[in-house]
């Protein structure tokens, strides 16, 4: 299979899948490295191909189907598992999480969690990489763009937020 081929494949593989694939998963599918794979991805996104990276892998852009609202979120590193069960236990999937950097500007981290099962993976991914988070570059301060089924679900999350105090004040 030449490199155009398999890149197709991947493609084919990332448009089947429910899941995000994670390029160790595609390299083996397809008898390449995973660096292979890494630098197919880049080549197809920079032929306009929408892939995201989230933390468990490559899929397709999803166009949003349901209404997204940002919150506004202020925590210390401690209190991240339980500032994302605070959304996903009410209904809300997390897209992303955002923050304002003084250089680069606004610098966007795909999360994509919708459950405590995502939560807790995508922690045990930030225990294992040993690597700071976004919202350490803010002191904490980070948007955290959210979907969910209707107003009553974003209202549900940001009174939890706001009920365990991670909700960035108006005279913060």
């Amino acid at each position: 299979m030449n490199a155009n081929e398999r890149r197709q494949k991947i493609i084919e593989c990332l448009k089947q899948s429910r899941q995000a694939v994670s390029a160790s998963s595609l390299a083996s599918q397809l008898d390449v490295s995973r660096q292979i794979i890494v630098g197919d991805i880049a080549l197809l996104r920079a032929e306009g191909i929408k892939i995201e990276a989230t933390p468990r892998g490559y899929r397709m852009e999803a166009i949003a189907e349901r209404p997204r609202r940002c919150f506004a979120c202020v925590h210390e590193i401690d209190d991240m598992a339980e500032e994302l069960y605070c959304i996903v236990d009410n209904g809300g999937y997390v897209v992303d999480v955002i923050v304002e950097h003084p250089i680069y500007g606004q610098i966007i981290g795909s999360l994509r969690l919708a459950s405590r099962y995502d939560v807790d993976q995508f922690m045990q991914k930030v225990r294992e990489a040993n690597a700071s988070i976004l919202s350490q570059l803010t002191g904490g301060i980070h948007l955290h763009t959210v979907e969910a089924e209707d107003a009553a679900c974003f209202e549900r999350i940001e009174a939890a937020l706001a009920e365990q105090g991670y909700l960035v004040r108006k005279e913060h």
